[in-house]
């Protein structure tokens, strides 16, 4: 395997929740960048050893549909178990995409290593951006 995609990602404050974005040279590596700025908003993501790994799917009509649903799963994961990624790695399925699979490294959350940031609720659909052809992202999340 070749050497990873340059990935950027973060967040933007706004007026009552957060908003995170990516930017990156191709479709998965542009969710898997907006999947890593969410556990972000978490924890520091320097913190997480990718000991364990789960499996995340989802699918939906066009791709800002298949963004919200994906970055839910990782809300409901952290949620239900307390997992956080370390690593994202994303498989995109369809032209243009309308399901992935993704695989993601970490572990639970542990208050004595991990610093807890920001408490995630959803992801909403307000302000939401996809541009697969751009390679960029934004979505705002309910805090």
């Amino acid at each position: 395997m070749g050497p990873r995609p340059r990935v950027r990602y973060g967040s933007f404050p706004t007026t009552a929740d957060v908003g995170i974005w990516a930017r990156a040279p191709d479709p998965n590596a542009l969710f898997e960048g907006m999947g890593r700025a969410l556990f972000a908003l978490m924890t520091d993501l320097r913190t997480v050893r990718p000991r364990e790994e789960r499996a995340v799917s989802a699918s939906a009509s066009d791709p800002p549909a298949l963004l919200v649903a994906f970055l839910n799963q990782l809300v409901q994961l952290h949620d239900t178990e307390g997992f956080v990624a370390r690593t994202v790695d994303v498989r995109l399925v369809g032209a243009p995409p309308s399901a992935l699979v993704a695989s993601l490294r970490g572990e639970t959350f542990d208050p004595a290593r991990h610093p807890s940031h920001e408490q995630v609720k959803a992801v909403t659909w307000h302000d939401l951006q996809v541009d697969l052809v751009a390679g960029s992202a934004r979505a705002i999340v309910d805090i």
